[in-house]
């Protein structure tokens, strides 16, 4: 994760909307951002999963196909995950508008919404560009990972037997329900739930964490340019899963997911330096003043 970048002089000329479609106040913001958006001019394009649930003259266009200027994502982390995985690449910047839990990633509260595009469009705003990691798997691609790419036996209940490389050199063994990599972002959800550290965003690396390990295994990080090999003695059945949205069975006699930093990353579109204060407030730190 990059330090935030200077102000962006742009202009946009379309929007991306994607909201989650299970809370119909997060489809009325979409609705009134919508019509906020053509008034001041710009074409909108929303996530065709919410045609039927929203009214208006707008274009519906399948999240994978969205080519826009920048894209709002109304809903929790999830949300903008899920928006992240599938968003055409290089991705366009994103503001986060708060309909979840926590949402640590968001940037603004829903009745700041209308307000905070209007300072978007007037370039004021910073750009934060975070890290994400290119997985490969038997020779498979898969999805980048903003948060962490996860690797478990395809079965509950089974052990994972592996042995970690770095950069071609064997490191250790693990026995555990899983293994996962976890990059800047990542480190403050669920690694940091499996007693991994929080990475400060200026440290350029990604932080290795077992899932309930047999024997006592610390979570290691690793300088972001590594490239990082795990191979699985058994079982030959696992299953990989990509910011807790994408998942695949990798079947093979000795599967092996090798991890390293993608040429791609995810740019958010931020107003303050506000990564502490967000940790604080949504996080591990709630209480302090």
């Amino acid at each position: 994760m990059s330090e935030l970048g200077s102000r962006v002089k742009t202009v946009f000329k379309n929007v991306g909307l994607v909201a989650r479609y299970d809370r119909k106040r997060a489809i009325t913001l979409a609705e009134d951002l919508a019509k906020h958006l053509r008034a001041r001019g710009l074409e909108v394009y929303i996530e065709d999963t919410l045609s039927k649930k929203v009214s208006g003259d707008v274009t519906f266009v399948p999240l994978d196909h969205m080519k826009a200027d920048f894209v709002i994502a109304i809903g929790g982390d999830g949300t903008i995950l899920r928006t992240c995985i599938s968003l055409p690449k290089p991705e366009p910047p994103l503001l986060g508008v708060n309909m979840g839990v926590r949402g640590f990633l968001t940037e603004v509260e829903p009745e700041d919404a209308l307000a905070t595009v209007d300072r978007i469009l007037a370039s004021k705003f910073r750009i934060e560009e975070c890290m994400k990691l290119a997985i490969n798997a038997d020779s498979s691609q898969f999805p980048d990972a903003l948060n962490e790419v996860v690797v478990s036996p395809d079965e509950p209940g089974k052990l994972l037997y592996t042995m970690i490389f770095r950069n071609g050199e064997p490191i250790v063994v693990c026995q555990s329900d899983g293994l996962m990599v976890a990059t800047q972002t990542g480190s403050t959800g669920y690694s940091l739930s499996a007693g991994g550290p929080v990475l400060d965003p200026c440290i350029d690396a990604f932080v290795l964490t077992p899932v309930c390990p047999l024997s006592i295994f610390r979570p290691i990080v690793f300088p972001a340019d590594t490239t990082l090999r795990i191979e699985v003695n058994k079982p030959r059945r696992t299953q990989v899963l990509i910011d807790g949205h994408y998942k695949k069975r990798v079947t093979s006699r000795l599967p092996s997911l090798t991890v390293t930093r993608s040429k791609n990353a995810t740019s958010f579109i931020r107003f303050t330096e506000n990564f502490y204060p967000r940790l604080r407030s949504r996080l591990v730190f709630k209480g302090m003043r």
